[in-house]
């Protein structure tokens, strides 16, 4: 998934623990092998080679993977997308742009995006992308998912506690070896060695999505890397965004969406949402947070 994850695991015996990991990791390929939109073997790919051709019959776990994909969409009015993909990369942020590109030019790059252009049908349990040149990709929400599927094997092989951090995406379950609550650090995103606060994360997931290393500034304004699938434009406003739910696939999708749909509308709709709670850095390096999350000073 081009990110690297890292697993812990609460064990009475190193020998069982290293069984417990390697068998986390053969999920963790699994899906990966599922969902890459590189491996001309993975139902994704056929998916992407078949758009405005035909539809294609996948596996029920893909097929239901991306009506939950869909389903976000609809949450975030499209701010998480998996069509994402589709879009013209008109813009770099490795420093060699000067101007930022035409509107003409970013209407036309969004032209194949659409969630709702995303045909599934239940019955045959098929999936059409209606127009050639779509695809899809699951960089916004895979590794979440995977590390649920990874949690979830782990918890059936009784390992009664652990963390699989997915490139910073954590999902948790128990405690540490000594009993202890899992705790996890926000980062000022302005300085990465300084904790702003400790949180409890209990049989929980937490996401992160920042903006401080890619983005690129015009006539003052920060512009980030994560591109608004609506309307081609990079997200500004906010400069970090961390999620927390019980799903790190939620996690991982929200984080991206809410950077996109800017602190008001983020808070919002996270506001709204049962079991979901975000903590975010304004372009100020501002801290916002959701009703439910209480900060704590000292782990």
């Amino acid at each position: 998934m081009g990110s690297r994850f890292s697993i812990t695991v609460v064990s009475p015996s190193e020998e069982l623990g290293h069984i417990n990991i390697e068998e986390a990791i053969a999920e963790i390929t699994r899906i990966e092998k599922m969902i890459s939109s590189w491996d001309s073997e993975s139902e994704t790919y056929r998916i992407n080679s078949n758009a405005g051709i035909k539809p294609v019959k996948i596996s029920d776990e893909l097929f239901k993977l991306i009506e939950r994909c869909k389903q976000i969409s609809e949450l975030t009015d499209g701010a998480f997308d998996i069509s994402y993909s589709s879009m013209d990369k008109i813009w770099k942020f490795d420093g060699s742009m000067k101007e930022m590109p035409s509107a003409e030019r970013i209407k036309k790059s969004v032209e194949k995006v659409g969630y709702e252009k995303i045909i599934l049908n239940s019955d045959n349990q098929t999936v059409y992308l209606k127009e050639k040149g779509m695809k899809i990709s699951f960089g916004a929400i895979g590794k979440g998912y995977a590390a649920d599927k990874a949690k979830a094997f782990l918890v059936s092989k009784q390992v009664p506690g652990g963390i699989i951090d997915a490139a910073g995406d954590l999902s948790t379950w128990g405690t540490d070896v000594t009993g202890k609550k899992w705790i996890i650090g926000i980062v000022n995103p302005l300085a990465k060695d300084k904790i702003v606060s400790w949180l409890p994360v209990v049989e929980s997931s937490v996401a992160t999505s920042g903006n401080y290393e890619k983005y690129v500034t015009f006539k003052g304004k920060r512009y980030s890397h994560i591109i608004d699938p609506r309307t081609g434009y990079p997200s500004s406003g906010i400069r970090q965004v961390s999620i927390f739910a019980k799903s790190a696939e939620l996690c991982d999708a929200l984080a991206t969406a809410i950077f996109i749909m800017g602190k008001d509308a983020g808070l919002f709709r996270i506001n709204q949402l049962d079991g979901v709670e975000v903590i975010l850095f304004d372009n100020f390096n501002k801290v916002h947070k959701s009703d439910g999350i209480l900060f704590e000073r000292d782990p």
